[in-house]
Parts: C-alpha cells; structure tokens; sequence
C-alpha cells in the first residue's frame, strides 16, 4: 500500500472541483474528519503516529514550549533562541517505531519537524512531483508493504492565490494527474490510499480581522489565524475571555483552554504540558475571517487559511484504488 497525503486537499475542495479531479472523483471511498487544530503540523503527526494532538503534543503551527512560542514547521522560537529537540516535543514513535519508506520534499530531510513526526524512517527525498511516482514504484517493487508519501502543492497555491483562482484549478488537475500516473506505475496488487490533513477557507485580506482591542489584556498570541491562542497577561484570563466572548462571540467559538480539553478537541486526557501549549483563550471562527497576530504578518499574505472546526476544514478524503501495472517481469 502507498498513502499518498495531498496537503490542503479538503473533501469540500474535491466536491467542488470534481471537473479537474477525474481520476481522484472514481476512487472507492469518501469523507473522514481530520484533528484539531486542522493544520498540517498537528494533522500530519496524527497521522504518523496514530495518535491526536493531546498524545502527540504537536497542538499547532504555532504553540508554547517551555514559555517561548515554537514554530513548528521552521523548528525555531519566535524569539531566535535554539529551538528544543523534536523528540522532547513529541514523543511518540512514527509508525509504531517501523523504518517504513517515506517520499517527500527533499529539502525536508534535514528540518525538525521531519525529525518530530517522520523519526525512524527513510525518506526519499523528490524534487519534482514525478519523482513521487518514480520512488513510489521502486519502493513497491522492492517489496516494501508500507510506502508513505507527501505532495504540498495544493496548500501551497490555495494558500498564496486562494480558492477561486485559475492557479488552483490548473494545480488540482496537476495533482489529479500525478494521482493517475501513480496509479499506472504500482502493480494489481498494491493499493492507493490518497487522504489530506486539512481542508481550506477563503479569508482574504478583507477576512483579517484584528483583535487590537484586547491588546491589553494579552501577553503573548500563538496558534494561527483561524485557531488563534490569546496568552493572557498574569491575573487577566478572566477578563480577557469575558472581553473575547463580547467582542467575537457571534463570529467564533470562543473557549477557555479548560473548556477546550474538557471538551475533548484535541483528543483525550492530554496531560498538563499539552494543555499549556495553547492560550488561555481560544479563538476558532465559523465565519471566513481569521485573527492576525500583530508580530506575525506573514499571515496577512494568506488567501486561503485553514486550523479552526467547519467542514471545509475539518472533512477530508478517504479514498483508495489498485494499481493497474503488472510486476515486473510478471
């Protein structure tokens, strides 16, 4: 079997663009929910491990360790400090501890995400996307039962030029098309698991919403736009829930990190160092908006973002096929 993650691939995003999505639109299967946060960080380690976002501690793009903000896809402390080592950040074994084949960007080899949710397994780095179906077919060959790979293509444009562009279209056929040359390449009997971690929303600039407001009670933000984490400032996590539900509570989830876990949306019985990684207040909209942390304006660039509970975010696909080629020399 080779699982095949299409990042930003959301089950809404299939449905809506089933006319460039041929190949993938005939494949057996259909919609799963992914973790929250529903982003790539917390999703793509939940996958690897087998375990959601309380087990694994991964709870975000943007999370506190040890009191400095962690980026996790760069590995690095906002603030420039050495970031800490993967495995004390997240715990768990990949794959169950197996060494089971990986194909995915091959500047990634090296990052300390890659480290956190891959650790254990080779990774055969593509530098195109047709390199993917190159080391897929090998990697099958060779007798290898589990093959894991990862294409980012589809975030990477909805992100920068959103949903309704022409560039998405023409990625989503680019995409299908690599699912299909896949396809081709694997043998009879093998089997092609295509799933995403998340799905997307169209924010937009108009969509950035400020919460300049609450300033004054916030000592530190993390999370991301659509799943923001407010750090209260000492004594002021009262007030500052209070103010957040006034303010945002008719656009939003507004929640306490004690209602957060309680309620279970990162998974069961998380432990006290994963509780503390998210804000004291938790900002996850239902209207296509997104809160800007004022000291990270690279969000503002997005078009497209995604972390917080809809369905556009949430469902994703589940969808499987067999491989059409015969085993060489069979």
């Amino acid at each position: 079997m080779v699982v095949l993650v299409l990042d930003g691939l959301g089950w809404s995003m299939l449905e809506r663009h089933a006319d460039a999505l041929p190949t993938l639109g005939a494949m057996a299967g259909g919609a799963i929910t992914t973790v929250v946060p529903s982003t790539t960080a917390a999703a793509l380690t939940s996958i690897t491990t087998g375990v959601p976002p309380a087990g694994h501690g991964i709870v975000g793009y943007r999370f506190r360790v040890g009191g400095e903000v962690l980026n996790t896809l760069r590995w690095q402390y906002d603030g420039g400090t050495r970031a800490p080592k993967p495995a004390e950040v997240q715990p768990v074994e990949p794959f169950t501890g197996h060494d089971v084949p990986v194909v995915s960007k091959a500047e990634f080899a090296t990052t300390g995400f890659t480290t956190a949710h891959l650790r254990g397994a080779s990774l055969y780095g593509w530098r195109t996307p047709a390199n993917i179906v190159t080391h897929c077919r090998e990697l099958v060959r060779a007798g290898h039962t589990l093959v894991y790979a990862y294409y980012d293509g589809i975030d990477k444009i909805a992100h920068a030029e959103g949903l309704d562009s022409d560039f998405l279209s023409d990625e989503l056929r680019a995409s299908d098309h690599l699912v299909a040359h896949l396809l081709e390449a694997l043998p009879r009997d093998s089997a092609l698991l295509v799933t995403a971690d998340h799905g997307q929303v169209q924010v937009g600039v108009s969509g950035q919403h400020s919460i300049e407001d609450l300033a004054p009670m916030i000592g530190s933000y993390s999370g991301e736009g659509r799943f923001r984490s407010l750090h209260a400032r000492p004594g002021a996590v009262g007030d500052l829930l209070d103010a957040a539900r006034e303010r945002f509570g008719d656009v939003a989830w507004v929640r306490s990190r004690e209602e957060v876990m309680a309620a279970g949306w990162l998974g069961p019985n998380p432990g006290l160092t994963v509780s503390g990684r998210i804000g004291d207040v938790i900002l996850a909209p239902w209207e296509p908006i997104a809160f800007v942390d004022p000291g990270y304006e690279q969000e503002t660039r997005l078009q497209s973002m995604h972390g917080s509970l809809t369905a556009d975010e949430m469902l994703v696909p589940l969808i499987a096929g067999s491989g059409v080629s015969a085993r060489r020399g069979g």
